[in-house]
């Protein structure tokens, strides 16, 4: 019998197909991976090629050639320039789209991912996440700042080269106010973090847990949304990415490259989107809310069901799934 299972964080129910789930083997791309060259002339995130982007914001190393690279978003879609002003007439509310968007480029090279990256360099890509995570929120005008990668054909992404983006938002969205909401109300009702409570779960259980480091853990969600929907969390009890360590910088390194890597040797390099959640600096003692990182392999497309009820259908078992990632040897 098919089973329904509540995602406790995000409040959404979904469908597991446990009565007839398919092989977690079925999802790979059955296409050979990628083989793309170390430097493309039309790439505007190519070594060479930076006078196609904005002027940069910052780079690492700051002299010789660059590792990482960010600059504004030339096709931004908010605006650097303007205050902060909301609009009521009748019914319609608006506020002026004021922010920032920025890229966040990983590499000089065009042909590699994460997976494939070493961890240092993987580290100086992570603490770029962190210096422009503050920088945005020096910004008062800022009320959220959304950090997310989308990788291969399928995720929504038009440049090949590896890349990230940093939004900072004039709004709080409602999906991160409902996840606030749900993590406030657990702590009222057990005095403890769910996030913190899920991690504990899963350490125990063990049957969902993909890579276990010392600081970070990733996992497959008991509810998961999707086949390979996966989440990283901090060990520690952090409601802001801002507040990591650089010792837990490293170690978020190593974790991503074994969990990004799972995906990668295991899928054949699929697409995916990856969206990391927290909440400001300025918030960074709350007890109730704890950031966490979220991949959602582009390998199952949903359906009216999704957009009917709210009710997502996955034909995988968590658990099994997790089993076969656990499996995928890494070179």
């Amino acid at each position: 019998m098919p089973e329904l299972r509540l995602n406790l964080i995000s409040r959404e129910w979904v469908a597991i197909l446990t009565d007839r789930p398919r092989d977690p083997s079925e999802f790979r791309t059955r296409t050979a991976v990628r083989h793309l060259p170390e430097h493309s002339e039309t790439c505007p995130f190519c070594v060479g090629n930076e006078s196609k982007t904005p002027e940069e914001l910052m780079r690492t190393p700051a002299t010789g050639q660059w590792h990482v690279r960010v600059t504004p978003n030339k096709y931004s879609v908010l605006s650097t320039e303007g205050e902060r002003i909301r609009y009521t007439n009748g019914m319609k509310r608006a506020i002026t789209g004021v922010g920032r968007h920025e890229v966040i480029v990983e590499t000089e090279r065009h042909d590699l991912t994460m997976a494939q990256m070493e961890v240092p360099r993987i580290n100086e890509v992570i603490s770029a996440y962190k210096e422009r995570f503050h920088e945005a929120f020096f910004d008062r005008r800022i009320q959220h700042v959304i950090l997310f990668k989308n990788h291969g054909a399928d995720s929504g992404t038009n440049i090949t080269h590896p890349h990230s983006q940093l939004v900072g938002l004039p709004v709080m969205p409602l999906e991160i106010r409902y996840r606030v909401d749900e993590a406030m109300r657990f702590f009222d009702n057990t005095g403890q973090c769910l996030m913190c409570s899920v991690i504990k779960d899963e350490m125990e259980e063990g049957k969902r847990v993909i890579v276990d480091t010392d600081a970070f853990i990733s996992v497959v969600p008991y509810a998961a949304i999707s086949p390979f929907h996966l989440w990283i969390f901090p060990k520690r009890h952090m409601a802001s990415f801002g507040n990591i360590t650089d010792s837990e910088t490293e170690d978020l390194a190593r974790n991503l490259k074994q969990t990004l890597g799972k995906i990668y040797y295991g899928l054949d390099d699929p697409s995916f989107n990856m969206v990391l959640r927290s909440l400001s600096p300025y918030r960074s003692r709350s007890e109730y809310v704890h950031w966490y990182i979220s991949i959602v392999p582009r390998v199952f497309k949903t359906t009216g069901m999704e957009l009917g009820s709210g009710i997502f259908v996955n034909p995988t078992v968590p658990e099994q799934v997790a089993e076969f990632l656990r499996g995928v040897k890494l070179p």
